[in-house]
């Protein structure tokens, strides 16, 4: 049964059937879901408009902070700074930002970065909106084609003229003065542009000023232009009284710089942005007529030349033609002596019409004309001499005269730099003069004129004692004795004297004889022979003549 039962087994009743429902997913996880979508959405934009990153280094961080300072082009903002680190030599921090996809061009590699902070200087301000917003790093585009991501920061502002029209200038000088960054441009004291840079010179012997003209005011710039330095107060003390010049206040604090049309120029034309000019000292300088090219000249003197400095005028009959270079000592081994060798810088045009003798082309022909023109007018006494410029301070120039008696010299035409003889100084002339006059006095007897002298005061001194004891009473005495004497003579001639009648009879018979005197020498004169016969009678007159009585006349 066991194997019956296993061979046809018996149906079992089956399991009850069991529908099973299939179950939707739950709403809730659509917020996920949204979640991851939104993520790799912002994922793909942000990979899609991620601009580059960038490194700035500057010398400081000052103000600047992650997440908040901003980079900004023109005032627009195109990033801003993700970190702030040293850098690894511990001299500069580096600034990390992140710029826009818009940015890409900006980064060009002359692009440069700076940090706007306030800025106040003499009639500017800038940056003013950092003091509620904050510093933040400005950029400014350059004109290289190729792309950096590193760059130095600057510490200052660059000259900006984006957007304003005009002419970019370049002026060399020796020195700037006060002028500062943004100092104004005057023409006829009319302000017309302001500096926009400043920086020395590679090989450290000048600056280079470059200043914006705006326009319409550009166009008064030409080659005929001159500009110069009107920083401070120029003072001139002249016949016409104390002169006070100043382009404005801003230009005595901040400096300044003028320009104008030079009277004497002849090409007018106009000059491109960029062009370069000489800034002079003054204006005086600038409106003087162009000096040309220098030549050297070189002078040896056998004095000494204390208070002769480098920059002292050269001048040629009162008119300046030229500057000392400079002042040294040489030696001579023939005579043991140490001449001072002064070297100066003369400006042949200076000269007027003789500067188209002079006239230089950089030829050898050129050399050997002047020096056969310097020779013929050392052998008419063309002579250096150092003078007093000032009796206040002692400095000295050197002028070239002609001295006349001057010694016959030889000048040497073939050596370079020409050598120009010279005379001693009014100085040493002085010195030697004074020397000769403290000579002569020494050899004056001034003891022995001193030892006379008071002998003679001795005896000066004992006469006027004698004078006053015995002379003076005597003298008094006569005095009053002759005072007595006039004092009767007085008396006498007075209009009731008694002898008055006597005088008048006898001045009236003095002059009764005088005329009988007379009439006897005109009757001499006429009969000369009376003398020897005696007077003859005349006929009409009568033999007696009755004498007339006596009258007073």
């Amino acid at each position: 049964m066991d194997a019956e039962a296993r061979a046809n087994p018996r149906p079992e009743p089956s399991a009850p059937l069991i529908l099973k429902r299939r179950r939707l997913p739950s709403l809730v996880w659509l917020v996920p879901v949204t979640a991851v979508v939104l993520g790799a959405s912002l994922v793909v934009n942000a990979w899609r408009t991620a601009g580059p990153r960038i490194t700035v280094s500057f010398q400081t961080a000052e103000g600047l902070e992650v997440g908040k300072t901003l980079v900004k082009y023109r005032s627009v903002t195109v990033g801003h700074v993700t970190a702030i680190s040293v850098s690894p030599d511990h001299q500069r921090v580096l600034v990390s930002a992140e710029l826009s996809r818009s940015a890409k061009d900006l980064l060009t590699a002359d692009a440069r970065f700076w940090v706007v902070r306030p800025r106040i200087g003499i009639g500017w301000v800038s940056g003013l909106e950092t003091l509620i917003s904050g510093p933040y790093i400005a950029v400014e585009a350059g004109e290289a084609k190729t792309g950096q991501t590193e760059f130095v920061g600057l510490e200052d502002p660059p000259p900006s003229t984006h957007g304003l029209l005009g002419k970019t200038i370049v002026l060399h000088a020796k020195d700037v003065g006060s002028l500062a960054l943004d100092a104004p441009v005057y023409f006829r004291h009319f302000e017309v542009g302001h500096v926009i840079d400043r920086e020395l010179d590679p090989d450290g012997y000048g600056a280079r000023v470059v200043v914006f003209i705006d326009a319409p005011y550009d166009r008064l710039v030409t080659r005929a232009t001159r500009f110069w330095n009107a920083s401070g107060v120029d003072l001139k003390l002249s016949a016409d009284g104390l002169t006070v010049r100043t382009q404005s206040l801003a230009t005595v604090l901040a400096g300044g710089i003028a320009f104008a049309t030079a009277p004497a120029a002849q090409d007018a034309a106009p000059v491109p942005s960029g062009a370069e000019f000489v800034l002079f000292d003054d204006q005086a300088e600038a409106m003087a007529p162009s000096a040309g090219e220098p030549r050297y000249v070189r002078m040896r003197f056998a004095q000494s030349l204390r208070g002769l400095s480098v920059g002292a005028p050269v001048d040629f009959l009162g008119v300046k033609i030229g500057q000392v270079l400079s002042v040294d000592l040489d030696y001579e081994p023939t005579h043991k002596s140490f001449p001072v060798i002064v070297t100066v810088l003369l400006f042949p045009r200076l000269m007027g019409e003789a500067y188209e003798v002079l006239e230089q082309n950089g030829t050898a022909e050129s050399e050997d004309r002047m020096a056969r023109f310097v020779g013929e007018l050392v052998a008419h006494g063309l002579r250096a001499q150092p003078r007093i410029g000032s009796l206040l301070t002692g400095q000295l120039y050197i002028a070239l005269d002609f001295i006349r008696g001057a010694r016959p010299v030889r000048f040497d035409r073939d050596l370079r730099p020409l050598e120009i003889p010279t005379v001693p100084g009014s100085v040493e002339e002085l010195q030697q003069r004074l020397v000769s006059i403290v000579d002569k006095l020494d050899r004056v007897p001034i003891t022995d004129i001193g030892r006379h002298l008071d002998a003679d005061l001795v005896g000066l001194n004992g006469a006027l004692e004698e004078l006053r004891g015995d002379t003076l009473p005597a003298g008094t005495a006569a005095l009053r004795s002759m005072d007595k004497t006039l004092g009767t003579v007085g008396d006498n001639l007075a209009e009731d004297a008694p002898w008055r009648d006597q005088i008048d009879q006898t001045l009236l018979q003095a002059r009764r004889t005088l005329r009988s005197v007379r009439s006897l020498t005109d009757y001499l004169d006429r009969h000369p022979e009376a003398l020897l016969r005696g007077r003859r009678p005349s006929q009409s007159t009568p033999s007696k003549v009755p004498s007339s009585p006596t009258t007073s006349e």
